[in-house]
């Protein structure tokens, strides 16, 4: 780990580690690749290196706030479906992959108590696991890290604002013709460029206009491999991931031409992943029907999928937030707040059996629209 590294010398390493893998390859690197270079590159990557990423206000050096560190009620509230899950699945552990901080780990397991009996967490980033080893100590042996995932899991997976930040492929089309967009070199600096491909979006996208977009193998491969997984255990289990993101007919409507990629940096937001490497948050919005898809091959079934608003009502948040003081019920709000967390994230879950109904998605349900 570079702990001792500035973020000026973080970025400046980074980007010639780029720049090698350029001039490898030939010349030219899908945006994939390059993603995966600037979030995971050992010790210097955006989550792999030792910089504040998470919190609540820019002056504390961070750059995005996720649920958990929000409202402690998020954790709260998802302990009620997962709950249900490991009751209705007849298991005792959960799966949470990049865990972040350790809050939502911390909420879920004050909440569940003796429900569960091992939270195993599989997060890439050793900085955050030390981060998380010293939040989640009270827990003891009860938290386990694990580096790769098991050949069989039962229980109840959570994915909290992680497939957005998987590596994704960019196609554009120019001139009514199908590129992939990738990076090269042009005097020495990082550059846009494209290459002639024979990929496509999974869907049509209507009018002749230069367009572009993302898709996500990656994000689908992992959840592919959580299925296959689950369903290799004797009592299986459940998924539920939440994210932002639209279904297919949404994420590829002939107006969204401009591609959902954006960079996350003090609480600002901006779209171009190639300055600052290392610095910087790269995300993409998840296309739900794709992520659906992959888990249904596999065998699982759909649960249901909602926005987080209609989640954490159906489980109960109007309540707790009920019980809170005014300060809590102004930060939770913002998890149902249509113009901040509570339409533009939604929530997909999945499960071995087909026996039992989730209650996060007892009204409001959208799985018709994946």
């Amino acid at each position: 780990m570079k702990s001792h590294m500035t973020a000026e010398e973080i970025s400046a390493q980074l980007t010639q580690i780029i720049r090698d893998a350029i001039h490898k390859a030939g010349g030219w690197i899908g945006f994939d690749h390059f993603e995966a270079l600037a979030l995971y590159q050992p010790g210097l990557g955006y989550y792999a290196n030792a910089l504040q990423k998470f919190g609540t206000r820019p002056e504390s050096g961070s750059d995005f706030v996720t649920a958990p560190e929000l409202s402690p009620l998020f954790g709260r509230t998802l302990a009620v479906q997962v709950g249900e899950a490991l009751q209705a699945t007849q298991t005792c552990e959960i799966y949470e992959f990049g865990a972040g901080t350790g809050a939502l780990a911390q909420q879920l397991l004050t909440a569940l108590g003796s429900a569960v009996e091992a939270y195993n967490i599989i997060d890439l980033s050793g900085t955050l696991r030390e981060r998380q080893q010293q939040t989640l100590a009270p827990f003891g042996e009860k938290v386990r890290w694990l580096s790769a995932l098991p050949d069989a899991m039962q229980g109840v997976v959570i994915g909290n604002e992680v497939l957005d930040a998987m590596p994704v492929r960019l196609l554009a089309r120019l001139n009514g013709a199908w590129h992939e967009r990738g990076v090269a070199l042009h005097e020495g600096q990082l550059v846009w460029a494209d290459q002639p491909t024979q990929a496509r979006p999974p869907c049509e996208v209507e009018g002749a206009h230069d367009y572009l977009t993302e898709i996500q193998p990656q994000a689908e491969a992992f959840v592919a491999s959580v299925a296959e997984r689950l369903l290799a255990s004797s009592r299986g289990g459940a998924a539920f991931f939440l994210d932002y993101g639209f279904p297919e007919a949404e994420y590829f409507h002939p107006q969204r031409h401009m591609g959902t990629v954006m960079c996350h940096q003090a609480h600002q937001s901006d779209m171009n992943p190639l300055v600052a490497v290392g610095l910087k948050d790269i995300t993409a919005h998840v296309n739900f029907t794709g992520i659906a898809l992959a888990a249904q091959d596999q065998g699982l079934h759909v649960l249901g999928y909602s926005s987080q608003a209609r989640f954490l009502l159906n489980l109960g948040l109007a309540e707790a937030m009920a019980q809170t003081e005014l300060a809590g019920r102004s930060q939770a709000q913002k998890l149902m707040a249509e113009h901040e967390m509570g339409e533009l994230f939604k929530v997909v879950g999945f499960s071995t059996s087909d026996a039992w109904q989730a209650s996060g998605f007892a009204a409001g349900d959208r799985s018709h629209r994946l």
